[in-house]
């Protein structure tokens, strides 16, 4: 078990692995003014957690072949296993950065690392062992799913991505009084799974959270209440 600076402890990458992917995430949702980005959302560390279970062994998948190149429609096709890739792909990725910028990936400025991802979003890198373009598709999509996901499985930390969105989260059961409410936004404070499981939030007789609206605190905040 790798342990980082962050006080995450890693089951499958590496120190040099994960320094690769805060910087990759970092550049594919980028903190801005909107808010933090991939990396402050310990996008990361979601991977890392997708990757020591059964998804990242593929461990539930048919694995026998024949291995031919596939369609868009016909799904994942390559005999690698997510933790594969991401250890041959990282691994060639650096050593390609090495060769044409004369370092590793994480230490390159953001413009050059922008040109990296876009030459293995592109094909246009060849990697030894895996079709540049299998690998970046892969990280985007785990991106994404790291910063949209519900915090119980790593990432979205602080719900940073649902508060981008003005996702709720959580159904509550307080809805259907706002059903007739047309063109109102609902703004609540996001509710995960992990909130209800660790006991920081409300929950009503059937178990649903109740919702603390954000104009309610606004109004408090602004009369001095609490």
């Amino acid at each position: 078990m790798q342990e980082t600076s962050d006080q995450h402890a890693y089951g499958y990458l590496t120190q040099p692995e994960v320094r690769f992917l805060d910087a990759a995430v970092a550049r594919l949702i980028p903190a801005d003014d909107l808010g933090p980005g991939a990396k402050e959302a310990d996008v990361t560390y979601f991977i890392d957690q997708q990757l020591v279970s059964s998804w990242g062994t593929h461990g539930r998948n048919y694995r026998m072949g024949p291995w031919l190149e596939g369609t868009p429609q016909q799904g994942f096709q390559s005999r690698l296993t997510p933790q594969e890739i991401y250890r041959a792909a990282i691994r060639e990725t650096n050593i390609y950065c090495s060769k044409h910028y004369g370092k590793a990936f994480a230490f390159l400025a953001p413009a050059q690392q922008d040109e990296v991802l876009h030459g293995l979003e592109d094909g246009k890198i060849e990697l030894e062992s895996l079709p540049s373009k299998l690998f970046f598709g892969l990280l985007l999509r785990n991106t994404e799913e790291g910063f949209f996901a519900d915090p119980m499985y790593g990432g979205n930390r602080d719900k940073v991505g649902w508060r981008l969105i003005g996702f709720p989260g959580v159904a509550s059961g307080a809805y259907a009084e706002y059903v007739e409410k047309h063109d109102v936004p609902y703004r609540a404070e996001p509710v995960s799974i992990l909130d209800i499981q660790q006991q920081r939030v409300e929950v009503d007789a059937q178990g649903y959270p109740k919702h603390i609206m954000l104009n309610q605190q606004e109004q408090g905040s602004s009369d001095g209440s609490r």
